[in-house]
């Protein structure tokens, strides 16, 4: 009988130092284990720990600085919250590689009410309501639950979901967003949510809450999602 196939054990070293990344055990800025660190865990030769650096390099997940070592990149990816644009447009901006994961989905057929800083926006029904984790490399990086209106946007559950809503209002629907409302709080992932983000401890997050126009007083969408408080920053820019 063959025996199974065994993947290289720098491979194997490679994924284990990646799935410390993404459960958040090696922030961005720490350093990774060392050539002899490696060496020593694994029981592997030099040149094996050598190349398991250099792939997690070559694929973008460590930098590594000459007379210090190898260290997390830094994974932070800027959200300008000046700006119409999604999360998918981000992320390739970023360098990253989107990707998204329908967990939830129900229809409504009462109105959506939330408030956002300050005021009161209700989203009159039915509506579609999603729920969706958004990934980055692989790497969870926000959960949101997104409330649609059927009357602008009709049968959108019959269409792709774990595509970008954006693409799909534009494309489908001749819909282009012309304002969003946000609000910016800061919670903690615990809890269920632990999972969600492939985290083993509380951490850190961004909370926002939002309503998205496309015409006055014409609400497309609304949000309520939670971003990685590790893997975000967030940027206004305000002129006089």
């Amino acid at each position: 009988m063959q025996e199974p196939y065994s993947p290289p054990k720098y491979f194997q070293i490679r994924r284990d130092i990646i799935s410390m990344v993404q459960r958040g055990e090696l922030a961005p800025g720490n350093p990774v284990p060392s050539e002899n660190e490696i060496i020593e865990k694994y029981q592997v030769s030099n040149t094996t720990a050598r190349k398991a650096l250099h792939e997690l390099e070559k694929e973008g997940w460590v930098t590594r600085i000459k007379g210090k070592g190898t260290f997390v990149k830094n994974y932070t990816v800027v959200r300008a919250i000046n700006r119409i644009f999604g999360f998918t447009k981000n992320m390739i901006e970023a360098g990253r590689k989107p990707a998204t994961k329908l967990t939830g989905f129900h229809l409504r057929k009462g109105d959506h009410t939330q408030v956002v800083n300050g005021r009161e926006f209700t989203m009159r029904g039915p509506y579609c309501e999603i729920e969706r984790v958004r990934y980055a490399d692989g790497i969870p990086m926000m959960s949101e639950t997104r409330y649609i209106s059927l009357q602008f946007c009709p049968e959108i559950h019959r269409r792709n979901l774990e595509h970008s809503l954006y693409q799909i209002f534009e494309k489908d629907y001749g819909i282009v967003l012309t304002e969003i409302n946000q609000m910016v709080s800061a919670v903690i992932i615990e809890g269920a949510a632990l999972e969600v983000f492939q985290l083993e401890k509380p951490s850190p997050a961004f909370r926002v809450e939002g309503v998205s126009f496309c015409g006055k007083d014409m609400i497309v969408e609304m949000e309520d999602s939670v971003y990685r408080g590790d893997m975000y920053r967030f940027a206004a820019k305000a002129v006089r």
